[in-house]
């Protein structure tokens, strides 16, 4: 009996601040400041989000911040689904201590980070562009998802690959019939922490990219209309729900496959 009251009780405290940044985003500001308790609003508006997607330029932003989170996604996959089979397949050297050593860029802040990138990306001649954004973004995501993809590749039935090997198949052929399409939760979900990160990443986009407004991600964008007196709270609450919605979108797009046990009767008995 207790079970639905606390998976009620939990739903509503996480979506109650979503919610709330909803239903302020379409009222008018004016009636915001007459009735500032009032969580329904008399009149809906969407003059908040015309406002910051074209005279805040956040349509602008929100096409830096998909270019920029797509192709980290993409280029983070790329690199390591080779790299987190090999640990997790090929015997060498090593072999141990290099998963480890994956890891070891969490050990250092990010803040510590962004001296060394940040004169390396002057010298590079990509501050203030978004490959060198995606650059950092990737050097950040890929020593984590090499070890999210090593450990569910481990549990990829052996047998399923060698019979892929009789069959006639190479190692590389065999990854991709065979090992990517067992993994797709797992690319899913390493897939989707990739791409929140470099969404969401705020640190990183300041530093390299606040001289050129016309590159900034929509995180950059809503921390400016957050630090200005100009901008009404609607238009910010619109801003966050800009910045948030498609994160949202995408997790449930992909629920099927986060939860899906798709390795179950690959391995017949």
């Amino acid at each position: 009996m207790l079970r639905p009251l606390v998976i009620v009780f939990l739903f509503l405290i996480t979506a109650f601040p979503f919610l709330y940044m909803v239903m302020l985003s379409v009222r008018d500001i004016q009636e915001l400041i007459l009735e500032p308790g009032s969580l329904w609003p008399r009149d809906l508006t969407l003059d908040t989000y015309v406002d910051v997607l074209t005279r805040q330029g956040f349509l602008t932003f929100l096409g830096n911040s998909t270019i920029v989170a797509v192709s980290s996604v993409a280029v983070t996959l790329l690199v390591s689904i080779p790299g987190a089979y090999a640990v997790a397949r090929l015997r060498f050297f090593g072999r141990r201590q290099v998963h480890f050593l994956f890891l070891a860029v969490y050990l250092f802040p990010a803040i510590v980070l962004a001296i060394p990138l940040f004169v390396l990306l002057t010298m590079l001649g990509l501050r203030g562009s978004l490959a060198g954004l995606i650059l950092v973004y990737i050097a950040q995501t890929v020593p984590v998802t090499v070890y999210m993809l090593r450990n569910y590749f481990e549990t990829v039935p052996q047998s399923v690959e060698e019979a892929a090997a009789i069959d006639g198949c190479t190692r590389l052929s065999t990854i991709w019939r065979v090992v990517l399409p067992l993994s797709r939760p797992a690319l899913m979900a390493t897939g989707l922490y990739a791409f929140m990160i470099a969404w969401n990443e705020f640190l990183f986009a300041l530093l390299f990219l606040v001289e050129r407004r016309e590159s900034w991600t929509v995180s950059l964008g809503l921390s400016q209309l957050a630090g200005s007196i100009e901008v009404p709270t609607t238009v910010l609450m619109a801003g966050s729900v800009v910045l948030t919605l498609p994160i949202v979108i995408v997790f449930f797009a992909g629920e099927r496959l986060l939860t899906a046990g798709l390795t179950a009767g690959a391995e017949k008995g």
